[in-house]
């Protein structure tokens, strides 16, 4: 027999409410709050889990930043504690991954290096620092070599190329990508490591010949190239590229949907919670 509207599991709830030490009243005002948690649970699991499909490694803060408006929209009051708790209550916060570092890096070279020109350099805009970084993405049919630029002030993906090897081509390539899309007037400082592919002659010879700054690491290539090597271990854990593709082809589409997704789907901490797209065309609000 079912418990009627007075009854808890078959126990009245005045008494109840008498070991509790609280009026009906409350009683029920705390089952209603209790409800609505439960309600309210249910729509921040299903909003994660759809963003998830998109950006299976997006953390908990940017999420939760990144929902506010449609929890808003729904009536919903969370703060960021309440909101890690959920996560934990469905099983929705990751696991950390180990990181991967491969040496793409060929600096043992009797090509010119430069000066590194951006150390404290503070940036107002977008296209004032451009840095470079190559990674790889590993294939059944062997590496795929990601050149990748990156907007300094922005953190927006402006150019990239996918080669099969590590030689200056695809850099350049991922260079012209760059240029296609840089407003008249703009001359972006371009900063990379020592390896040979920024140091060719090729390479330093296009950046002069736009009047582009060159700027290099000088000791520690990981620190003074860290938003480089930061993006890079974005798409690997975040958006699937540390995976092994059965194919190149795969791994190329598979990082042209990374970089879109990165560039106008996923949060900063270092630009209030807006996404690269938005901060590289408005600034940061």
């Amino acid at each position: 027999m079912e418990a009627s509207a007075g009854e808890v599991f078959g126990v009245t709830v005045s008494a109840v409410c008498r070991r509790l030490g609280m009026s009906r009243q409350n009683y029920y005002a705390q089952r209603r709050r209790r409800q609505r948690q439960a309600v309210d649970a249910d729509l921040i699991e299903q909003l994660v889990v759809a963003e998830r499909r998109l950006q299976p490694r997006l953390g908990g803060r940017k999420l939760y930043k990144m929902l506010q408006p449609e929890l808003r929209a729904a009536g919903v009051k969370i703060g960021r504690d309440r909101f890690f708790e959920v996560l934990a209550q469905r099983d929705l916060l990751l696991e950390p991954q180990p990181a991967e570092y491969p040496c793409t890096t060929q600096s043992r070279h009797n090509l010119p290096v430069f000066t590194n020109r951006i150390k404290g350099l503070q940036l107002t805009g977008a296209n004032q620092v451009w840095v470079s970084d190559i990674t790889y993405l590993r294939t059944a049919e062997g590496f795929v070599y990601l050149a990748l630029i990156t907007d300094k002030y922005s953190r927006k993906i402006v150019g990239h190329h996918g080669g099969d090897t590590l030689e200056t081509e695809g850099c350049l390539q991922a260079l012209e990508v760059a240029l296609a899309i840089l407003p008249a007037g703009a001359r972006p400082i371009h900063h990379s490591d020592c390896g040979s592919q920024y140091c060719s002659h090729r390479y330093v010879n296009r950046l002069a010949e736009l009047h582009l700054g060159v700027s290099m690491t000088e000791t520690d290539h990981c620190a003074e190239n860290a938003l480089a090597e930061r993006v890079n271990g974005i798409l690997k854990q975040e958006y699937g590229l540390g995976a092994t593709f059965q194919t190149k082809a795969d791994a190329l589409r598979a990082a042209a949907q990374a970089i879109r997704l990165y560039n106008t789907r996923r949060p900063h901490s270092a630009l209030k919670y807006q996404v690269p797209d938005q901060v590289h065309q408005f600034g940061l609000n």
